[in-house]
C-alpha cells in the first residue's frame, strides 16, 4: 500500500511538471534539454526579442524595479517574476562592468594627457632636477608592472 501511495504521489508530481513545461514551451521561453541518462537538465528560459526590447527600454529607465513594477512587467510579458528579476540583476552586473571600462579608459586617457603636460613643461628648460625626477618615476612605474607581471606569472590561471 505505502508503494503504491509513493507511485501515486511521484504520477501526480510529473504530471504536474509536464504541465507546467508545456505551458512554457507554448510561450517559447524554454529550450529543451536532456542529459546523458535521459534525465531532465535545468533549462534555461530563452526570451523573445520582444521581450528583450522592452526589458532593455525599461532598464534604460530605471535600473531597479520594485515589487509591483516588476509583476506589472512580468505579466505584460509572459514571464514570471524571477525571471525578470533575475534578468534585470544580470543586466546591472554587465552595465556596471562595462561603466567601470569607460571610467578606466577615461581615467587613463586623462592621466597621459597630464603626463604628457608635466613632460612638455620639463623640456621648456634645462632643470636637471626635473629630468632626474621624470627618469626616477620612469624607472619606478618599470619595476611596478616588472612585480606586477612576475606576481600574475605566480598566479595559477583559472
Amino acid at each position: 500500500m505505502a508503494n503504491f501511495l509513493r507511485f501515486c504521489k511521484e504520477k501526480r508530481a510529473r504530471n504536474k511538471l509536464a504541465a507546467q513545461r508545456h505551458l512554457l514551451e507554448e510561450n517559447g521561453t524554454v529550450q529543451n534539454a536532456v542529459d546523458k541518462d535521459g534525465k531532465k537538465k535545468h533549462t534555461r528560459p530563452t526570451f523573445s526579442g520582444h521581450q528583450i526590447y522592452v526589458l532593455e527600454k525599461t532598464f534604460e529607465q530605471t535600473k531597479y524595479l520594485a515589487g509591483p513594477e516588476r509583476a506589472k512587467l512580468a505579466y505584460a510579458l509572459g514571464m514570471s517574476e524571477s525571471q525578470v528579476k533575475v534578468w534585470f540583476q544580470n543586466r546591472r552586473t554587465k552595465w556596471r562592468k562595462k561603466h567601470a571600462a569607460e571610467m578606466a579608459t577615461a581615467k587613463k586617457k586623462h592621466d597621459s594627457e597630464a603626463e604628457q603636460l608635466r613632460n612638455d613643461d620639463c623640456s621648456d628648460h634645462d632643470d636637471l632636477d626635473c629630468r632626474d625626477n621624470k627618469r626616477l618615476k620612469r624607472e619606478n612605474e618599470l619595476a611596478h608592472h616588472r612585480q606586477q607581471d612576475e606576481s600574475s606569472d605566480s598566479m595559477p590561471s583559472t
